[in-house]
């Protein structure tokens, strides 16, 4: 019981670093890079919005940590068409954190086009934007979850065909519940007991894959630390998967509801009222579905900068002993939302897969 005890409190103790040397990291480096770009050093003040819109937004290089003057990060592709000198293929370390202008690019840091790259001419005027093909964070951590994923379940699938007759252990002991876990309380009871087989590789992929990014997000240390399900495109992308397999896979019966609805002939002409009605929920159904994913889990990550940067605030406006006087209560408070995050991270894959699995079984709903 001690030994369990001590290597849980090791365990917190552990994590509560890592979470100071990841805030810790982000604000030395945003310092160092806003030094580089003056000619004359000054004094930098802590700006907290800049600091948490860093820390929550995509980038194009992998920071990982800062020290003195040296900034240590890996690079990552940076892919571009221009209408004027065609395409280009170059590592963000090019950009040397986003100060330099290279092939006539550059990141812009103000205005409408801020974390975008623009096209400059040699008076260093914007010119446009080419189109970006760029791997992102987001995209890198996207990837390298799908990889993830891939020797999980390949080596549980592989497990399972040589000891079919022999109980789970290990990773498979823990997949497997939330599989049927899926099967039996989502899909069963959501589409129906003769349709629901077709949609569980989507609902299994929908699901193991917002879970485990959800969980990345929340480590870190590279490779993970990528806020994959905080970024919007990649919920929208997600949502539409559910679109377009609701829609694809409806029956006559899901369209006749739609567009010709058994409601009073009033309702219906000459204005036709619910037949709108019905078509916007159509719409309006996956944008629900980004929008829910997307808030609750950039939402997390944003408190947990917001507690951090309690800290440099009260150093700022009060001295360093004010900084570290509000330390503990800061990062107290930023482990605690990020134990909550690790449950909100179950709901939110949980309700993504739920209500995907609701869409399909009304899509495919019989007439009754």
């Amino acid at each position: 019981m001690k030994a369990q005890k001590s290597q849980q409190f090791a365990a917190f103790i552990l994590f509560f670093l890592l979470t100071f040397s990841l805030a810790s990291g982000t604000v030395f480096a945003d310092d160092k890079a806003n030094d580089h770009q003056n000619t004359v050093p000054t004094e930098k003040t802590f700006d907290p919005g800049e600091f948490v819109m860093h820390h929550v937004s995509d980038a194009f290089e992998w920071h990982i940590a800062t020290f003195g003057e040296t900034h240590v990060s890996i690079p990552l592709p940076i892919i571009l068409h221009s209408e004027n000198s065609g395409w280009h293929c170059f590592w963000s370390s090019k950009f040397h954190h986003g100060e330099s202008t290279y092939k006539n690019f550059r990141i812009a840091h103000h205005g409408e086009n801020a974390g975008k790259i623009e096209e400059v001419n040699e008076q260093g005027e914007v010119i446009g934007l080419p189109i970006d093909l760029s791997i992102t964070k987001a995209v890198a951590g996207a990837m390298f979850s799908v990889v993830l994923l891939l020797w999980i379940f390949l080596s549980v699938a592989k497990r399972s065909q040589q000891n079919p007759d022999q109980a789970p252990r290990g990773i498979q002991n823990l997949v497997e519940p939330i599989i049927l876990f899926i099967r039996d309380e989502v899909a069963k009871p959501a589409i129906g007991e003769h349709k629901y087989e077709k949609f569980m590789p989507f609902l299994l992929t929908l699901f193991f894959f917002i879970l485990i990014n959800n969980f990345m997000g929340l480590i870190p240390i590279f490779p993970f630390g990528a806020n994959v399900t905080g970024n919007i495109a990649v919920t929208m992308v997600l949502a539409l998967f559910t679109f377009s397999v609701t829609n694809l896979k409806a029956n006559k019966h899901y369209w006749k509801e739609i567009y010709n609805p058994d409601v009073p002939w009033w309702l219906k002409f000459p204005i036709p009222l619910m037949p709108i009605v019905e078509l916007s929920g159509v719409i309006t159904k996956p944008f629900v579905l980004m929008v829910r994913l997307f808030a609750n889990m950039m939402a997390g990550h944003m408190i947990v900068t917001v507690f951090i940067s309690l800290i440099f605030i009260f150093a700022q406006l009060m001295g360093p002993v004010a900084g570290f006087a509000i330390s503990p209560v800061s990062m107290a408070f930023s482990v605690f939302i990020l134990l909550l995050d690790i449950l909100v991270s179950f709901i939110q894959a949980y309700v993504f897969t739920l209500l995907s699995a609701l869409y399909f079984g009304m899509a495919n709903s019989e007439h009754h």
